[in-house]
């Protein structure tokens, strides 16, 4: 005999049966019990939440011989044959392949005929919202004034699609998205009389992936026992087989965020994508990780909002407080952006790649909540002591480190905009920055390619600035092998010792501001010599 999926065997037989849709059932069975049902009922909501399950259990029902509280026997000949799918007083049309006028035509030209057994003739179209324009205007006048022993049930994913014409014609019945422990406590139901051992962190884990359906959770489910079969499924168990990624990555990647670490972000996604991880998962699940935390933030009772174990929740509140509200919903807006761009991308990895950098580097971004978070960070570094270099300072004046600390706002604005060029410039130093082109392509990538974007400046002591906007070009470059590399490749280029120093700007326009563009000022003096 062939195995039969759990969403199919154990698909509820009787309104009791039926999970998180008490309002719909209480009010299908009281039409039941006081005889006043309607001829056309509209099941609207989100997939597997038991739009089909209760239309076929209703038409049972109200053909039923012997009902028992408005829930069909299961006994009569009635219930056998609509169960067994081989009554002629329940018709299922999938609208999705059969939307045409014909279709609906011969629905119409079949109403008028009454039912040879039973008392109603039930009409299931499902995903109704995929008729034709032409299709909804042939139901319209059947569906108003349908003869005594008809009901229409329409079912429909997309009730925005369903002409108003129609929605006024029907009683609807919102279904709603099904609870985690809804959903959990009837999976724990079926593996135990399935005799199969599941962890109870892994049943929620499937529960809350299967976003309120029912039936995506039992499909799931039954994923998991087929890939584990025989053995107990754990929650790592579940991770694997789902390609997902356990919270205590996600808390990794937040405090790499939150310390600015591009590197170690990059790193950690490099090792997620080397385990075979579903990067859309992925980001689904760490902007639900940063829904947790701004709940956390800004919320004390949330033990009951949240579901997770009291370990993982503890060491969100500490992660909570690391941060402030804004930069968490700063975080929430990249990835939720993510998610809409990642689902059709042919480059998912470097999206994500991208929108890290962005977590990391609010310099990049110029809208009202990455200034505030760069404003705090300025404020941070203040609070904690500090302070600028002597020569940083010297070429924010734009005189080589002698500037006086004292301007006015007008006078620092206007030395700010003007830097001061420098009175001698080293004969080395000339030397490289009128070569700097040459030496540059004979780097090996990726340093070649973050050369190429560098400018070059002179630092107080008349010593070479190679100066490279914030991102992954300065990322690079911090590393002290890589600075000793360039040092001895620009040194042994133009055979004399070079000593360079790194500085990082945010835009193109900050460096014209503070630092001397040493390839035009040299560049002025070689068209004043010719």
């Amino acid at each position: 005999m062939s195995y039969t999926a759990l969403y199919r065997k154990f698909r509820p037989a009787s309104f009791a049966d039926v999970k998180g849709q008490e309002h719909i059932v209480t009010t299908l069975k009281n039409q039941i019990k006081a005889e006043r049902i309607g001829h056309a009922y509209l099941f609207c909501g989100t997939r597997g939440t038991g739009k089909t399950t209760i239309a076929k259990i209703f038409a049972r029902a109200v053909n039923c011989e012997n009902p028992q509280d408005g829930n069909p026997c299961g006994e009569c000949a009635a219930c056998k044959a609509i169960a067994a799918g081989v009554s002629m007083n329940v018709i299922e049309i999938d609208a999705a392949s059969n939307n045409g006028v014909d279709n609906i035509r011969e629905i119409v030209d079949e109403v008028s005929y009454s039912p040879a057994e039973g008392r109603y003739k039930v009409y299931i179209i499902d995903e109704v919202h995929m008729l034709s324009i032409g299709a909804f205007n042939a139901l319209l006048k059947t569906l108003e004034e349908p003869p005594s022993y008809v009901i229409f049930i329409l079912a429909t994913t997309e009730v925005h699609k369903i002409p108003i014409t129609i929605l006024s014609r029907c009683q609807r019945y919102d279904f709603k998205r099904i609870t985690i422990d809804t959903i959990a406590a009837r999976m724990r139901e079926l593996v135990d009389i399935e005799q199969v051992s599941v962890e109870e962190k892994a049943l929620r884990y499937i529960a809350k992936t299967a976003d309120g359906s029912m039936r995506d959770a039992l499909s799931l489910l039954d994923q998991c026992i087929a890939f584990h079969f025989g053995q107990e499924l754990t929650y790592d168990k579940v991770l694997d087989v789902l390609g997902a990624v356990d919270t205590g990555v996600f808390s990794t990647l937040l405090r790499s965020v939150l310390d600015r670490n591009v590197l170690g972000c990059i790193e950690l996604l490099e090792e997620i994508v080397m385990q075979g991880r579903e990067l859309t998962q992925f980001v689904s699940d760490f902007t639900w990780y940063l829904r947790n935390l701004l709940l956390v933030r800004t919320s004390d009772d949330v033990e009951e909002v949240i579901d997770m174990s009291s370990e993982n929740l503890a060491r969100l509140k500490e992660e909570a407080e690391l941060t402030d509200m804004d930069t968490i919903m700063r975080y929430i807006r990249i990835f939720s952006e993510l998610s809409g761009q990642i689902r059709y991308a042919s480059q998912k990895r470097i999206l994500i790649e991208i929108a890290l950098i962005k977590l990391c580097k609010p310099s990049m971004e110029t809208d009202t909540g990455s200034i505030l978070e760069r404003v705090r960070e300025l404020e941070d570094k203040l609070e904690n002591g500090v302070v600028v270099s002597k020569d940083a300072a010297g070429m924010m004046n734009g005189n080589g480190g002698s500037g006086s600390p004292n301007l006015s706002g007008g006078d620092a604005a206007e030395t700010a905009q003007r830097p001061e060029l420098p009175r001698a410039i080293p004969e080395d130093v000339k030397e490289l920055v009128s070569r700097w082109a040459g030496i540059v392509n004979e780097l090996s990538q990726p340093m070649k390619q973050y050369m190429k974007s560098a400018r070059l400046s002179l630092r107080g002591d008349n010593k070479l600035m190679v100066v490279l906007e914030d991102g992954l070009a300065a990322d690079y470059m911090k590393n002290p092998e890589h600075k000793e590399r360039l040092e001895t490749f620009l040194s042994n280029s133009i055979g004399k010792e070079i000593e360079i120093t790194l500085q990082t700007v945010g835009d193109e326009r900050e460096f014209r501001q503070n630092y001397v563009d040493l390839s035009q000022v040299i560049h002025m003096e070689i068209e004043e010599e010719d």
